[in-house]
């Protein structure tokens, strides 16, 4: 019989459960809960290889071992499907990114007593935690940190601003949102930061839009073998090796369709894995994205037609997707629902579905369901590690 008092399961935004019911925050499964509120530690729990865990906002499951990572990161999805009465048919094992292999985070930075604070902020608060060690991104991000926070700590006055990192082809891209640049001294600390650092861009926002301070060369982000343009703060899968497993799936789950409709096609992540074996319509409401797609494939030669559509205001209708052998999605969190009202009055024969919000993704899933599709493949993707936040690609086929 179990113990009531025993965690056997993790929740979707992180806690634990107990088989009675009770909540126990840092918690992992064959933990027991103990009278006066501590944990009794079980087999999977582990020691948090970060010393901001709990505290920090960027992290929450950091206890857990990588069996219980994997079984949460499962159940999230699993768990959707089933909240909707979808029945799955091949259920893959999750994938895991591994730590130190993020590489775009938005950070904030405030002065905080004379010094500057970067870091996430802490879980349920806009406090920001000053991170001097960080176990999610990539290791190159994080020493373009330590450098600004040596830069803005020189600084007086009172400033909060956002930060958003990537890495790019050239180098880390940085820009700075609400961050004022004044006067000779400070424009040539920020250069020089630039340089210093090698960036392959730095973008500061003065409050009057993004000015870019320093871009040596054209900033690029490699997909399939095509280097693509990287406008600042375009959209682009949190980890190298998430978007492999994503893009790999839809190529074999697509193999044979000799057109394919990419929706919410960004700058192009899957429809370059996709063109070299099929001729594929790349559809955008983000201009720049749509833009930096379409120079793209003219340069690289790739089948790829790519047009500006929003797909919120003006989903392609049934007529259109019954021209394609296959239709792939990848929408915001929001989910697809209008599109996939489209989809189920098609004859489309395979949709795959990139999501990264399970609970969206499961009510579209339930109107293709209805239109006569059925869930066929689905994986699980923990991209963002030792966080409620999960991922995942699907195939539907009538």
């Amino acid at each position: 019989m179990t113990n009531p008092s025993e965690i056997v399961r993790i929740a979707a935004k992180g806690d634990g459960l107990t088989a009675d019911g009770r909540h126990a925050p840092g918690s992992a499964p064959g933990d027991i809960l103990l009278p006066d509120g501590t944990l009794e530690r079980g087999p999977h729990h582990v020691t948090p290889p970060c010393r901001h865990f709990r505290k920090c906002g960027g992290c929450s499951l950091q206890q857990l071992d990588e069996q219980s990572l994997a079984e949460f990161v499962t159940s999230r999805v699993v768990n959707a499907a089933d909240g909707q009465g979808i029945s799955i048919g091949e259920l893959l094992p999750a994938h895991l990114s591994p730590s130190k292999s993020r590489r775009r985070a938005t950070l904030h930075a405030v002065n905080g007593g004379g010094k500057a604070l970067i870091g996430f902020r802490e879980g349920g608060s806009h406090k920001i935690v000053g991170l001097t060690e960080c176990h999610i991104l990539d290791e190159r991000l994080f020493s373009v940190v330590d450098a600004l926070r040596s830069i803005l700590g020189r600084r007086k006055g009172k400033y909060s601003c956002d930060i958003e990192l990537t890495l790019t082809d050239q180098g880390v891209d940085c820009s700075i949102k609400n961050l004022a640049i004044e006067g000779l001294e400070q424009t040539e600390a920020m250069l020089d930061f630039a340089r210093d650092m090698s960036l392959a861009r730095l973008t500061v926002d003065q409050g009057y839009g993004p000015e870019a301070m320093w871009e040596p060369e054209p900033v690029t982000i490699t997909m399939s073998g095509v280097p693509v343009g990287f406008p600042s703060g375009a959209f682009l899968q949190a980890t190298p090796d998430g978007e492999a497993v994503l893009a790999a799936d839809a190529v074999a789950w697509l193999d044979g369709a000799t057109t394919v409709a990419d929706l919410f096609s960004g700058l192009g992540t899957f429809a370059f894995a996709l063109a070299p074996k099929a001729k594929v319509l790349a559809a955008e409401a983000a201009r720049d994205a749509h833009m930096a797609c379409l120079l793209a494939a003219r340069f690289s030669g790739r089948p790829i037609h790519s047009i500006h559509r929003d797909l919120f205001r003006g989903p392609l209708l049934p007529q259109e997707l019954n021209a394609f052998g296959g239709v792939l999605l990848d929408p915001p969190r929001a989910g697809a629902r209008d599109q996939c009202d489209q989809l189920a009055q098609s004859t489309t024969e395979r949709v795959v579905y990139i999501s990264c919000n399970p609970s969206s993704w499961a009510r579209d899933a339930k109107r293709l369901v209805e239109g006569g599709y059925r869930l066929e493949k689905l994986h699980p993707v923990g991209q963002f590690r030792w966080s409620s936040h999960v991922e995942l690609a699907s195939l539907f086929v009538r």
